[in-house]
């Protein structure tokens, strides 16, 4: 499968299946269905993979917020049946990306929420914690992933 780097230089996966592909060599991957009640496990995944690999608390803590709002908007906006959540971590960077199977209409983006609505502030958290992020369509046209990078230091 091909792939591409981002403008950090990191390399992101071509398809859906890709970070499955990747994982033996240069990332981590889980597969969840796509239900709200596997956003913990998610979580807790991320949390113990972070920790195996010697990253800081308040980073594991940002992350973890961070793919608790990915895979919930891949879950609300999506329509897909399972979630690929992959983990790659430098000296300096980790780069978190959820890919979706790509049955949602819309591409996430921001927004302000009024002050009265329970939800919509999502990726603006993303936004805040990570140094960057960005969205990309699965290279072989059924899905797409929503990436962050943190920074560690």
């Amino acid at each position: 499968m091909a792939s591409s780097h981002d403008a950090l230089g990191l390399e992101r996966p071509a398809g859906f299946d890709a970070p499955r592909h990747l994982s033996a060599s240069r990332m981590d991957v889980f597969h969840l269905p796509a239900l709200g009640a596997c956003v913990a496990e998610a979580r807790r995944r991320l949390r113990a993979l972070l920790a195996e690999r010697g990253v800081d608390d308040d980073v594991r803590d940002d992350a973890g917020l961070v793919l608790s709002e990915l895979f919930t908007n891949a879950i609300r906006y999506s329509d897909s049946e399972r979630i690929a959540c992959a983990l790659r971590v430098t000296s300096s960077l980790l780069r978190l990306e959820v890919a979706d199977q790509g049955r949602g209409l819309t591409q996430p983006q921001p927004r302000e929420a009024g002050v009265d609505e329970e939800s919509g502030r999502g990726l603006l958290l993303v936004n805040a914690l990570a140094a960057a992020w960005g969205v990309h369509p699965c290279g072989d046209g059924q899905g797409r992933v929503v990436w962050a990078v943190l920074r560690r230091d």
